[in-house]
């Protein structure tokens, strides 16, 4: 009887979580007619891809895209490196400070993102006095402040896989005779997959979805401008294209979805070359 009732509520959950995926899809589908009839159906005799052409139509649109590609991938990658060095130094080390620097991590995922937002805008436009490639109008601002912010929560999560991982493991290859840099990258980094994927995934998707900071430190070079930004075109004073948004955000979703089993399939295959080991 529990297990029935857990069942239930689990696809209740599951109906409620996936019901606004499958409306912005239906809604991409359907003809301006049906978006803006007063009598809403969850479904649709007439499909069509107009909204699907007009959002691909826009200009600039695959610009757009390779931005949002470039900086979401950058800040994986450099979150996943930080993060698996920090995470390790943090575990397998002993220094002052070092339980101070794990609550400031803590907080740092606490402070509101819109009222770190004005003054972030200061430190870049200072910063990029200094350092090329960081300053306003950039994708390098964007790639750091993302980075900043998935730092956190990817080295606290990283840092429990760590500690799973037993001493003896590197203190048997040690006594082989290997290097720390052998440690580190072909016992540790291979062990905590599942971690790496998971912090993955979260930066990818904090820094694929981001509209804030976009709108914010891109200001008048609109090459450099993210696919956020790209739904802005569909919002007007008379009336909003709400078909043109909800395929614009069906396209949006593709490539988490495809980053995401991309990730899985390797998590799955590294979890096999451990257990093989």
């Amino acid at each position: 009887m529990r297990r029935r009732v857990a069942d239930t509520v689990a696809i209740l959950v599951a109906l409620v979580t996936v019901f606004p995926i499958y409306w912005m899809v239906l809604s991409a589908l359907k003809p301006n007619g049906e978006i803006l009839s007063a009598d809403p159906r969850p479904w649709t005799l007439h499909p069509t891809l107009d909204h699907f052409r007009s959002a691909l139509g826009v200009s600039g649109f695959g610009r757009y895209f390779l931005n949002s590609l470039v900086v979401a991938l950058a800040v994986v990658a450099l979150s996943a490196l930080v993060a698996f060095l920090a995470a390790v130094a943090l575990t397998r080390y002993r220094f002052r400070s070092r339980s101070t620097m794990l609550v400031m991590f803590l907080i740092a995922q606490m402070v509101p993102v819109e009222a770190l937002s004005i003054p972030l805008f200061f430190q870049i436009r200072d910063l990029g006095r200094t350092v090329p490639g960081v300053g306003l109008n950039t994708l390098g601002s964007l790639v750091l402040v993302q980075l900043a912010f998935s730092l956190p929560f990817a080295i606290w999560m990283l840092r429990g896989f760590v500690a799973a991982v037993p001493p003896e493991v590197e203190e048997a290859a040690i006594m082989d005779g290997a290097s720390r840099f052998t440690i580190l990258w072909r016992i540790l980094f291979p062990l905590i997959a599942p971690g790496l994927a998971a912090t993955s995934v979260f930066s990818f998707i904090t820094a694929w979805n981001d509209f804030l900071f976009a709108k914010t430190f891109i200001i008048s070079a609109t090459e450099n401008q993210t696919l956020p930004a790209a739904l802005l075109v569909f919002f007007k004073p008379d009336e909003n294209d709400w078909g043109g948004i909800m395929a614009a955000s069906t396209l949006m979703t593709v490539p988490v979805l495809v980053f995401f089993v991309f990730v899985r399939r390797r998590l799955v295959s590294g979890l096999g070359g451990a257990v093989k080991e």
